[in-house]
């Protein structure tokens, strides 16, 4: 078998890394096409010299969040490589355009994280895991639920419960990371912070968000994405002197600072998930997740951005200490791999 994994964003390398290792083990050739929506590296280099994989064998430098931009290189790849399937993980703009591409080339799609749904139709991600999930040939769920979402949806490719191939990479990565770079500061005393969302980082949303981070009274670590950097700067927002402002983490030294926060208040998908498998309380500062469990069992708590509940929430934020498993055991790349051998 061979397969095209079209990537984009750090996440999504995140997530490859754990996976290329298991695709290999079960024999399948893969081609790794990286859009270069985003690009870091470091990130890149950690997994290379770790774990030995293999560069990505496209590298399209496009440096664009454009659908309309990326589909077009994508199915340029595709129609030389001519694959059996085409692997798409998550929700980017890189994950929409891969999906597209391989529609367009009669290629069948199998899609990583299928059937994660928010509600929340205004976020951009939101219409992409739908999108994809209607055109995807083979549905790989993290979770009972997201299974349940596909069926009720009525979607046409097969479905499979296979675990969060997240869970992978933050089991094999957290270790390492806590062994190789110390914390910004004493274990348990601080709390690390993100803002990305692109209605989050509008100066009106950022500006309550930063609000009630500069409330606390503790640290607060705050690596900024570049375009909430650029609006903090340009509409001239706050910080208290509690809130420490940070170039971009590499994955390492983040999930190393993330694991021993007391708190993460964040409002990215991925990190809710690796809080919680962290067991690290996470507050979420938008109206909605699409990691609806995290919320159920008491260990994430959504804010959205008011200050008065973001300081509130963060105060009050402890790990349940009866928190089930969640989203897999770390062995949801292994059991991708036989579901793409059985497609």
């Amino acid at each position: 078998m061979k397969l095209v994994t079209v990537v984009g964003n750090r996440p999504q390398l995140v997530k490859a890394a754990p996976l290329s290792l298991a695709l290999r083990d079960a024999g399948i050739e893969e081609v790794v096409v990286h859009t270069g929506q985003h690009w870091d590296d470091e990130l890149s280099q950690v997994f290379i010299d770790e774990l030995g994989l293999d560069e990505p064998r496209h590298r399209l430098d496009l440096r664009t969040a454009d659908v309309v931009t990326l589909t077009p290189a994508i199915r340029a790849v595709l129609e030389e490589e001519r694959p059996d399937l085409v692997l798409v993980l998550g929700d980017t703009n890189s994950t929409l355009a891969g999906a597209r591409a391989a529609t367009e080339t009669e290629l069948r799609v199998a899609h990583v994280e299928a059937g994660l749904r928010s509600g929340d139709l205004e976020m951009p991600e939101e219409r992409a895991r739908i999108e994809v999930d209607r055109l995807a040939a083979l549905l790989l769920c993290p979770d009972e639920r997201s299974a349940a979402t596909l069926r009720a949806e009525g979607v046409r490719g097969q479905i499979e419960v296979v675990g969060d191939v997240m869970a992978d990479a933050t089991l094999r990565f957290a270790p390492l990371a806590r062994k190789r770079v110390p914390p910004p500061h004493a274990p348990g005393t601080y709390v690390v912070a993100t803002v990305h969302r692109e209605a989050n980082v509008r100066p009106e949303r950022l500006r309550r968000i930063a609000d009630g981070l500069s409330r606390l009274d503790e640290p607060v670590v705050l690596p900024a994405h570049p375009r909430t950097a650029a609006t903090l700067s340009a509409a001239r927002i706050p910080l208290g002197q509690n809130v420490e402002l940070r170039e971009p983490l590499g994955y390492l030294a983040f999930a190393s600072a993330a694991s021993q926060a007391r708190v993460i208040a964040t409002d990215s998908g991925g990190l809710q998930k690796e809080a919680y498998w962290y067991r690290v309380p996470c507050v979420t500062m938008r109206p909605s997740t699409e990691w609806v469990d995290t919320v159920e069992t008491g260990a994430n708590t959504l804010v959205d951005d008011d200050p008065d509940a973001i300081a509130e929430a963060v105060r009050a934020a402890t790990f349940p200490e009866d928190a089930p498993p969640l989203y897999g055991d770390g062995d949801a790349a292994s059991r991708i791999a036989n579901a793409l051998l059985r497609a």
